[in-house]
């Protein structure tokens, strides 16, 4: 199992009163995710980005690590 560690910016937007996250970004670096994060922002309720590490051959995302938040997100450790 080859794992790699991958930048993901999630835009968070209200729905019926609830928090739902809208479609996910990638970002080449850390960096490069916190400044979308920012620039994103101000269209969207919250937005978080986030250090992921990735299963290369299943997809499957785990251990999110919040680089930057604005606004409301959710807890991605939660569920």
């Amino acid at each position: 199992m080859s794992s790699a560690e991958k930048f993901i910016i999630v835009p968070y937007k209200k729905n019926r009163g609830n928090l739902v996250p809208g479609e996910m970004r990638q970002a080449s670096n850390a960096t490069s995710a916190e400044k979308i994060a920012a620039s994103m922002s101000d269209r969207f309720v919250g937005v978080a980005a986030y250090a992921v590490m990735v299963d290369e051959e299943t997809g499957d995302m785990s251990s999110p690590r919040l680089l930057a938040k604005h606004g409301e997100i959710a807890d991605l450790n939660a569920a």
